[in-house]
């Protein structure tokens, strides 16, 4: 018998440590070659590191989301042949983009883990409880993705992994079982499940930007009301006589043009603060950030160039951009990058919000729900579609007088909507 020694990967781009965000296998598990064993995230992709060899798993040196540095020792493997380890500098080939937003620094690998004795496989745990079956399962972005296409609902598994996640092989044993649901208890039952969920992976990269954005950026937030009647008109005429090749258009398009014609009256709010050097950058091109919510958690694709598309092309390209984000296939680059940024809820977008800006930006504009409200016209109430913009912006670089006028330019365009596509 011999030990192969699996280190963590070189994947090139200057990347020198990798967060591990998921285990497909422990101590004991037998493996073939080619069997996916984990998954690491860098800042520029998230990489699945398959086995080269047929074995068992002897000891795994890392915890999800510990850092892992380049070529330290990941797994080690019992196999039949002589003990021996991968090529240093060799890279696996599945490699899956990851839903990243700007890059952002992780800690110090941390010290090598001494290798524990060899662990004995425990059987599969009993069913648990419905208390246990009710919340919301443990489970990788791959596995819910895998879910969703076999028409699975992970709430009717049991998870074998660490604190009960739900693997690749059991989302397997439970489709070849014909994907039975586990029989509910009948009347109320007394829940004292407590799940412990470690932030790792993109959930940590985004809590560390939030931290970022919210510890270093003083924000203003101006909310103002918008009567969009005029331009719901529009944008229902707009999609009735739409061509077979032309995306259905939302509200979104026509806010990114009425953005683009706004900042080219405001420059200083489409900029980018590099507060270390206390450089204000402004921007001629408009790259507009999109907040998107993925399964794997928000991400933020970046329509480049909006002031060089029409309405039809912002809609085509944003279209793109969201699917991409939301099936993990959205590359680094189109996700880093914007000068200023959407933050929409869609029906879910409430009153007011209070938007978090998107660092190093200035602004950022929410977009809430809309509404029928009855409106005084002078001589009577009327029904008017209503809707609250809510803009935050940084106040070390923009005034109040600056935010407001801002919003108050951005509302007559959208009040008036014919001004969106005056040109000059």
């Amino acid at each position: 018998m011999g030990e192969f020694i699996i280190k963590m990967p070189d994947v090139g781009e200057g990347v020198a440590e990798a967060e591990l965000v998921e285990w497909h296998v422990k101590p004991g598990d037998p493996v073939r070659e080619d069997m996916v064993l984990a998954a690491v995230m860098t800042d520029k992709a998230t990489v699945e590191i398959p086995s080269p060899v047929t074995g068992k798993v002897l000891w795994l040196g890392a915890e999800i989301g510990d850092t892992v540095a380049v070529k330290a020792p990941l797994v080690r493997i019992e196999t039949a042949g002589e003990a021996g380890e991968p090529p240093p500098d060799s890279v696996p080939e599945a490699l899956a983009e990851a839903v990243l937003e700007e890059p952002v620094a992780v800690s110090a690998p941390p010290a090598p883990k001494a290798p524990p004795k060899l662990e004995k496989v425990e059987p599969r745990p009993a069913p648990r409880e419905a208390a246990d079956i009710a919340k919301k399962p443990l489970a990788s972005p791959a596995v819910r993705l895998r879910a969703r296409e076999s028409g699975v609902d992970l709430r009717q598994m049991i998870g074998t992994g660490p604190a009960g996640r739900i693997t690749h092989e059991d989302l397997d044993l439970f489709i070849s079982r014909g994907a039975e649901p586990l029989p509910a208890q009948v009347g109320l039952v007394r829940k004292t499940a407590v799940e412990e969920i470690k932030i790792a992976g993109l959930r940590r990269r985004i809590a560390e930007k939030m931290s970022l954005s919210t510890s270093r950026i003083p924000h203003i937030t101006y909310v103002e009301e918008v009567d969009v009647t005029a331009l719901e008109d529009l944008r229902a005429t707009m999609n009735r006589d739409r061509k077979p090749d032309q995306p259905k258009l939302t509200i979104l398009p026509f806010l990114m043009r009425a953005l683009v014609r706004t900042v080219a009256e405001q420059p200083g709010v489409n900029a980018i603060f590099d507060d270390h050097a206390g450089i204000v950058h402004r921007h001629a091109a408009v790259h507009i950030g999109i907040a998107t919510q993925t399964p794997a958690g928000l991400t933020v694709p970046v329509v480049r160039h909006a002031e060089a598309r029409g309405i039809w092309d912002c809609a085509a390209e944003l279209n793109r951009l969201a699917e991409a984000a939301r099936t993990g296939t959205a590359t680094r680059d189109e996700l880093i990058g914007s000068t200023i940024t959407i933050s929409s809820l869609g029906a879910l977008g409430g009153i007011a919000s209070t938007p978090v800006i998107n660092h190093p930006e200035v602004a950022i504009v929410g977009v809430n729900k809309i509404a029928v409200r009855p409106v005084w016209d002078g001589s009577q109430f009327v029904p008017r579609k209503i809707m609250n913009l809510s803009s935050s912006f940084d106040h070390r670089v923009i005034d109040g007088w600056d935010a407001a006028t801002f919003v108050q330019r951005l509302k007559t365009l959208l009040e008036t909507p014919a001004l969106i596509f005056v040109e000059g």
